[in-house]
């Protein structure tokens, strides 16, 4: 069986230097699930590949879209099986390379559609989101939805919305709506890779890429974003570097405090890729700091069936 090889892990730990080398030497076509990547004009804050590493190496699903269009795991599935299986049928090897762990699974598992939005519900959550605050809604998501609850942030006000939307629409709990539907699993086997740094090395390596970016012109590309019309309350602004400096813009934040807050908040999102990745028995976990990084990789996928 033809096999994808999965490059995955937090933020900051090398997976774009190491699917490069990976790529090159396997004759390989990279396909993201970065679930920020996708958005045009977002690019040094979401740490995209260069212009010139993705003309050296074909790359896919990045710069899909504009910022304030919407676009869902169930879409990332879509598109993505579609470029995989062509990377596969041109006889090249699909390499999918991210720290998205629900796209990963979207592609992997399928993904669960739900009902089409009802926009009256919507908007009705979002006046209560506004006027009693976020506890709010996760409190009502909790009773209707404990399972949901314990998966979703309490802070994700997307994933919240859209659980007691569905909820409202159906009379089911989402967990519910879930486990009905019909999730089509990718025939094709997933090799996964994921780079590990210990702790405190990775949060020096998050503090460093985070002055990088400043000094790369982090802000002049918000407030390219802002020139542009869009606003900050847009899902794909609602990002680890472009919220806290839209914060600045808006006058929320002296500048120093903003870049802090980035610090802390990618070294909190790493915390969370960590505990999501870390629940998946299939992935194969190597330290990004070992030298024959690459060739222990190739051995593994060599000569491993799935």
């Amino acid at each position: 069986m033809n096999k994808v090889l999965v490059i995955l892990g937090p933020t900051c730990v090398g997976k774009t230097q190491v699917s490069l080398k990976l790529a090159d030497i396997l004759n390989g076509e990279i396909v993201s699930f970065d679930s920020r990547q996708i958005y045009k004009y977002l690019d040094i804050g979401t740490a995209k590949p260069t212009k010139e590493e993705r003309e050296r190496i074909p790359h896919h699903l990045i710069d899909l879209i504009p910022p304030d269009q919407n676009f869902t795991a169930a879409d990332y599935s879509k598109i993505a099986r579609r470029i995989i299986n062509r990377i596969n049928e041109g006889g090249k090897q699909p390499v999918a390379v991210g720290g998205s762990g629900l796209y990963l699974k979207a592609l992997i598992d399928g993904f669960f559609r739900g009902p089409t939005a009802d926009l009256k519900i919507r908007e009705r959550l979002q006046g209560e989101l506004q006027e009693f605050g976020e506890l709010h809604l996760y409190n009502r998501l909790k009773e209707v939805d404990p399972k949901a609850a314990q998966r979703i942030h309490p802070h994700d006000m997307v994933r919240i919305v859209r659980a007691l939307e569905v909820f409202e629409i159906t009379g089911k709990p989402i967990t519910v709506c879930q486990l009905e539907g019909k999730n089509e699993p990718f025939p094709m086997g997933f090799m996964k890779i994921g780079l590990t740094l210990e702790r405190v090395k990775l949060y020096e390596r998050i503090n460093k890429r985070v002055d990088e970016m400043i000094a790369g012109g982090l802000l002049d590309e918000v407030k390219s974003l802002k020139e542009k019309g869009y606003t900050s309350d847009l899902k794909a602004l609602n990002t680890v570097g472009y919220k806290e400096l839209f914060s600045y813009l808006e006058g929320e934040l002296d500048i120093s405090a903003a870049i802090e807050m980035i610090k802390l908040n990618t070294r909190h999102y790493a915390k969370r890729q960590i505990t999501w990745f870390g629940k998946d028995e299939e992935i194969i976990w190597l330290d990004a700091g070992e030298e024959d990084l690459t060739d222990r990789i190739l051995e593994y996928f060599i000569k491993t069936d799935i």
